[in-house]
This record gives structure tokens, C-alpha cells and sequence, in this order.
């Protein structure tokens, strides 16, 4: 391979598409190449280097890719001298094909290879061989559980992580964690275990170490990411380093998160293990300067009731769980290889509320799937109607190259009963929103300010348009600011803010009267005397 440094004080754009963990690795990216003299614009057209980091499991997200891809081979025809690179789960399930198909692109990398992109960059500027110009993981994929992930560069990635405050969102006070890579479910109608492979689980002194760092940095609020978090087990001395350090490992079959005579996972009884109930607890303590840790995505079975009792013992951990149901239908969940059946997911829902009364619990929806009959759609209606989550996101099922399900199960519905399906299921969730939104006016609660949405109201519409504009018609806007900001249930709550203080509230948790709701929204009043507890 090619050695020399990279060019410094070169332009990289870099646009993300899809799911949190694809921001946190565009984070890990820009840090990545900071440090080696890049810098970054927003403006496409300026850099000598574009970046896409890329999302394979909706197609709208892949369509966005091929148009970006489009518009580039255009411009270097045209002459344009750009370095285009696609990195990412798009990357890794397309492979090295891509580059015959679309000669525009100078640069392959995949999810797991990210530690090796400024490499890539350097040899595409030098109009390197191919095979020096993509890094991709293909057949090893799959890696042996210890010495492939101990061997995990991407964990020194992690580790070396520069958070920059000024690019972050959500006022540069909020911060994601990974504390999994990969996921062992293969769930039929998903390519994630084929693009970021296993399930590798990091040390949670890591982990901790991390969080620290940020919380050093003024992050008010974690989010902790992995595909199913609460499957995130770590036994201590299976994988080591060449020097003894503990390093990241391969978790356990299914059946070891089937829950042990102490309540614990299976796999946790009789080791020295750190469960994600521990885990929690761990960064709890040791944080005392972060306010919220929260943590997606949550996978139904398996959530053990350890999680609860942790949750509902800190306070600082967010009573909010993310868990996505996919189907009400039973035969729709056993085709779709989700490993539970509907009443494992209503348990779950109910020990969640028992344990947690006012816990906040959204999902995600797939409609239309492979063999979904009248009788399978009808029971996902009452499976929403039973739950009541505050949101779910709906989408119609398409086909995905690189899942099991693409070429083996018939995608039988015909899209217009998918788009029927569809609709109907998101007017019945804004009902269920609505409702569900209703519950928490009069009540005040602590609302973490984000960003500035829009100029203030003179009073609270109490309506239910979604959370787009909050104006009333007829009304003139007041002289203060509309800020909007999100619960610790993840509710996102709007509030106003007079404009010569709106800078003292941005990134600041305030106490807030809510005044009126919607199907996606709050709205709400600072409480007097506008208190609030403002981050160092």
C-alpha cells in the first residue's frame, strides 16, 4: 500500500445518511481526519473530497446515494478534479463491483474498516490499484468470535475520539456511545448483520472511560447505541490483548440472555460479568455530571427485568425505551426470523409499565411485508391500540438486497394495499400520539433546549398539527423565541423564550409547565422565575 501522508489542509464533504450509529461513525470520521489536516465544508461544490456515508436498509436512503453518485460522474466528465468516496453499509453489501458500475467513485470502505479511510483517500488522489482503494470486510464478515474481535481496530478509533462540541448537535451538549458493533439477529428483511458483521461487545471500563471524557467535555446527555443494547454482555477474562488489557469480544449465542435463576442472563451466571443492567449503572455513578443517559435500540425479548429496576432506580437514567415491534402477527414475526412471538412483546410492554409508570415507549413498523394477510395487518393495529406508544415510524416493506428474505419470500402484497396499509397505520398512531402527548399537560417536567424552531407564540394552541409550526392563525408572533427541546421520555416539547435570553437557555435542562399537546409534540411555559440548571 501506498504510505505517504495526506495532503493537508484539503476540503472533505462529508453528508450521513441513515440510522445514529452511521452519525456517531461520521463523527468518528471527521475527528479521524481532522487530526491529519483535513477540514470540512458544507458546500459540495468546494471540496476535493466527497464523502457518503451510506445506509442499506431503506431504499429511500440508498435512491439519495445513487443521485449523489449521478450528479458527480456528471461533474468529473466535465472536469471536475474530486476524490468521491462511499463508505458504510451501502459500501460494504454493494462491493467492489460498485466501482466498475460507477466509475466516479475513487474510494470503497466499509463499517468495519473506517480506521483505515484516511489510507484509502490518499491512495485514490494517487490513482492507485484498485485493491488499494477499497476496504471492505466480504467473506470475513463473519470473524472467529475471540481473536477477530480483539484484532478490531476500530475500537483504537473509538478510544481516540475528539468530541467537537461546535459540530455536534442538540447545542454541543449530546453526545452518542457505542457500546456494540454488528448484530448476530438476522432478522430476514434486514442486511445489518451482513455489512457490520458480528455483534462485538467493547470493555465497559472502555466504555465508561468514554462517557467520562465527554462528560469532562460539558455533554449533558449520552445516548448509548447498539442494534439490541440490551443483549450487550461482557464476561471479563475471555478476550485479552498481547499485553493482558481487557478488549472487545464476540457476546454470546441467543440463549445466554435467556434469563438465569437470578434473574440475570444465562450466560452471566457463574462468570465475572458486566451486564447491560450493570452497565448502566456503572456509567450512572460514575458520571454524576451528565443528566440523561439514554440508550437505543431495545430488543423485546430478552429485556430483563434487571434493566427496569436499574432504570427505576437512578434518576438520571431516561425512562424511555425504544423497541421496535415490526408486526403484531405472529406468523408475521416468525417469517420475519424476529425470535418472539406478540405476547412477548405485550409482557414486555406491561412489565415496562408496571416497573416504570410513566415510561415513554416508541418503535418501528413494517407494513406489507412478504405474506402479510388482512388478519396479519389487523393484528399490528391492535398490537398499537394495546401498547400506546408515543411514535412509531411506519414504513412499507420493500425489498432489500443482501437479506434473506430478498429472492426467497414473495413480496406478495401489491403496493397499493402497502400505501393503504401505511396510511391507515399512521392515522391511528397520531390518535394513539395524540392521546398519549394529552396525558402529560398540567404537568411540569424538566425539557432539555435544543435549538431555536421559530418565532414565539403569544399562547399555547393546545392543537395538534404535528409540531411543524406552532403559530395560531390570526395571531401576530410575540417578541420572544420558539425553542424546542425533548423530555427526558423523548418528547419533543416546544417552548418560547424571549429573544434576549435565548443563548442562556440553548443546551440548558429548564422546568416546564406543559400547556397543550399534539400528536408528535408538547408545548409548554418556562416556569417562573425562568430557573433553570445551566451546564459549566
Amino acid at each position: 500500500m501506498l504510505d505517504s501522508p495526506p495532503i493537508p489542509g484539503r476540503l472533505v464533504h462529508l453528508e450521513t445518511f441513515g440510522c445514529q450509529m452511521n452519525e456517531l461513525d461520521s463523527e468518528l470520521v471527521r475527528s479521524q481526519l481532522s487530526a491529519l489536516g483535513y477540514s470540512f465544508t458544507p458546500d459540495r461544490t468546494q471540496a476535493d473530497v466527497v464523502i457518503y456515508n451510506t445506509c442499506s436498509v431503506r431504499e429511500q436512503a440508498e435512491n439519495k446515494v445513487w443521485s449523489r453518485l449521478g450528479i458527480d460522474g456528471i461533474e468529473k466528465q466535465e472536469g471536475r478534479d474530486v476524490v468521491v468516496g462511499v463508505i458504510g453499509c451501502m459500501a460494504e453489501r454493494e462491493g467492489s463491483g460498485l466501482l466498475k458500475r460507477f466509475p466516479q467513485v475513487d474510494l470503497m470502505c466499509g463499517p468495519g474498516e473506517l480506521d483505515k479511510l484516511p489510507l484509502l483517500i490518499d491512495n485514490a488522489s494517487k490513482n492507485a490499484d484498485e485493491e488499494i482503494r477499497t476496504a471492505l470486510q466480504g467473506s470475513t464478515t463473519r470473524r472467529s468470535q475471540t481473536l477477530g474481535a480483539a484484532a478490531d481496530r476500530l475500537e483504537l478509533l473509538d478510544l481516540s475520539r475528539a468530541f467537537d462540541p461546535d459540530q455536534a448537535g442538540f447545542a454541543g451538549r449530546s453526545a452518542y456511545v457505542r457500546i456494540t458493533r454488528g448484530c448476530n439477529k438476522f432478522c430476514t428483511y434486514c442486511v445489518v448483520p451482513h455489512t457490520r458483521g458480528p455483534e462485538i461487545h467493547r470493555p465497559p471500563h472502555h466504555i465508561v472511560e468514554e462517557c467520562q471524557r465527554l462528560e469532562q467535555q460539558g455533554v449533558l446527555e449520552i445516548t448509548l447505541l447498539g442494534q439490541t443494547v440490551n443483549h450487550y454482555l461482557y464476561v471479563h477474562g475471555i478476550a485479552l490483548t498481547v499485553d493482558g488489557t481487557p478488549a472487545p469480544q464476540v457476546g454470546p449465542g441467543l440463549s445466554g440472555f435467556r434469563p438465569g435463576p437470578d434473574g440475570r442472563p444465562t450466560a452471566a451466571v457463574g462468570a465475572q460479568a458486566t451486564t447491560f443492567a450493570d452497565l448502566l449503572v456503572m456509567i450512572h455513578e460514575a458520571c454524576p455530571g451528565v443528566h440523561r443517559i439514554r440508550f437505543v435500540t431495545s430488543y423485546p425479548r430478552d429485556f430483563g427485568d434487571d434493566i427496569l429496576y436499574a432504570i427505576a432506580e437512578h434518576p438520571r437514567l431516561c425512562r424511555y425505551l425504544h423497541a421496535p415491534a415490526q408486526s403484531g402477527s405472529d406468523a408475521i414475526l416468525k417469517r420475519m426470523n424476529r425470535g418472539y412471538d406478540r405476547e412477548t412483546f405485550l409482557d414486555f410492554a406491561a412489565r415496562a409499565r408496571k416497573i416504570l409508570p410513566d415510561v415513554v415507549l416508541a418503535g418501528d413498523i413494517i407494513v406489507g411485508f412478504c405474506g402479510e394477510s388482512e388478519a396479519d395487518y389487523e393484528a399490528t393495529r391492535t398490537l398499537l391500540q394495546e401498547v400506546r406508544f408515543k411514535n412509531n415510524f411506519i414504513f412499507k416493506y420493500s425489498p432489500r438486497p443482501g437479506t434473506s428474505a430478498f429472492g426467497r419470500l414473495e413480496d406478495d402484497v401489491p403496493e397499493v394495499e402497502k400505501k393503504r396499509r401505511n396510511n391507515d397505520l399512521l392515522a391511528l398512531q397520531a390518535e394513539i400520539g395524540t392521546e398519549v402527548h394529552a396525558e402529560w399537560v398540567g404537568r411540569e417536567i424538566p425539557v432539555f433546549l435544543e435549538k431555536r424552531t421559530g418565532k414565539g407564540r403569544k399562547s399555547s394552541s393546545g392543537g395538534g398539527n404535528g409540531g411543524v409550526e406552532l403559530r395560531i392563525q390570526g395571531e401576530s408572533p410575540s417578541s420572544g423565541v420558539q425553542l424546542s427541546g425533548r423530555t427526558a421520555g423523548d418528547m419533543i416539547c416546544f417552548v418560547d423564550v424571549p429573544e434576549h435570553a435565548v443563548e442562556a437557555h440553548l443546551g440548558v435542562i429548564c422546568p416546564v409547565r406543559v400547556t397543550g399537546s399534539g400528536s408528535l409534540h408538547l408545548e409548554g411555559n418556562l416556569v417562573p422565575p425562568a430557573g433553570f440548571t445551566k451546564m459549566k
